[in-house]
């Protein structure tokens, strides 16, 4: 067999395709393997460069083929679109990510592999963001049935107790929708009890983690975003800026620019979703603490409130945010108010 210098590798739940190419990038490997295949395969072959798409199961495949001595490279699948000619197939698939590996513009695009503990420590931060859904769901169903009744209650979670008093003193209210309403409010508890559990082992990673800690220090940040950033920044060096990692998550604009006419759309929503939303979500905290407290902002902020969209102000300062949590992690620095006009979150 001819010198393989580079393979693409379409995963999936049983059959994997492989397209490999030589030194003179002519194809020499097109195959299709069985899960259970595919190490031996791999182990019987000489150290190669191995390309990947970046999905379920991808970083298990990679730490596994670098075990056995390969180059792996993990690319987001937006990347390796392009690069696929006609129609769709898995040895499509495959032929693309190998031509899209060989792009040393893809380079640093490549998504870093992930240790199985940092991947159990992002489970928790999704475990329990599906638990609040759950919450969230649990919660507005309880409103829902008890309108149907006549009863209603002001917003907030800490309302509902009240509800479900007013709901069991009425006589009125049938024993099968009493029963139904139980039933909900005692999986709202059991949910209730299990996010308490979850928030107990964030904040243990938080306290564990000396870069969760310095990033805690940043207004708007708090100890979960912090976390969020330190599990899910594998490597904050492999962006080259701070705007490069703003970009990543998907807080900057888009760009529709053409015949020297700069258009600057809404924000890309690329990246991680989580990790934006906590961004925005402290960005927004931080804005409304500075219209209570005037004394305390940053002026640009304080200007930028008076003549801009709220939304959009949070936006801007989530991007803002990310850049400084950025030059932290880089840095190793710990962060420090400019006049120290707005108080910083002690660490935990």
């Amino acid at each position: 067999m001819e010198t393989i210098v580079r393979i693409g590798l379409d995963t999936s739940k049983s059959v994997f395709q492989l397209h490999g190419v030589d030194g003179m990038e002519q194809p020499v490997l097109r195959r299709k393997l069985r899960r259970s295949q595919v190490l031996e395969f791999f182990r019987r072959l000489p150290p190669a460069f191995v390309a990947m798409e970046a999905c379920g199961a991808s970083h298990y495949w990679a730490r596994e083929l670098r075990s056995l001595g390969h180059e792996v490279a993990m690319i987001p699948p937006q990347y390796i679109k392009p690069y696929v000619q006609r129609g769709k197939s898995d040895a499509a698939d495959a032929e693309a990510i190998c031509e899209a590996a060989s792009r040393p513009k893809l380079r640093k695009n490549f998504v870093p592999i992930k240790s199985p503990e940092q991947q159990g420590a992002q489970m928790l931060t999704r475990v329990r963001s599906q638990f609040i859904g759950r919450r969230t769901q649990l919660a507005n169903s309880i409103r829902g049935y008890a309108a149907e009744f006549g009863f209603t209650a002001p917003k907030g979670l800490s309302r509902l107790h009240q509800l479900l008093i007013d709901i069991r003193a009425d006589e009125t209210v049938p024993d099968l929708a009493l029963e139904l309403v139980e039933a909900l409010a005692a999986e709202l508890a059991r949910v209730d009890d299990q996010i308490a559990k979850l928030d107990k082992k964030l904040m243990h990673l938080h306290r564990s983690s000396e870069m969760s800690r310095r990033l805690a220090a940043i207004p708007g940040i708090g100890p979960i975003g912090a976390t969020l950033l330190s599990i899910k920044v594998v490597d904050a060096g492999g962006f080259k800026s701070a705007r490069n990692f703003a970009a990543w998550l998907g807080l900057t604009p888009k760009n529709h620019s053409t015949a020297g006419k700069n258009r600057l759309g809404v924000i890309t929503r690329a990246g991680d979703g989580m990790l934006r939303t906590v961004l925005v979500a402290g960005a927004t905290a931080v804005i409304a603490d500075v219209r209570r407290r005037e004394s305390r902002s940053w002026p640009w902020l304080k200007d930028m409130i008076a003549r801009k969209p709220p939304k959009l102000v949070a936006i801007a300062l989530a991007n803002k945010l990310a850049r400084i949590a950025w030059k932290l992690m880089v840095s190793g620095e710990h962060y420090r108010p400019a006049g120290s006009v707005i108080p910083t979150t002690t660490p935990v």
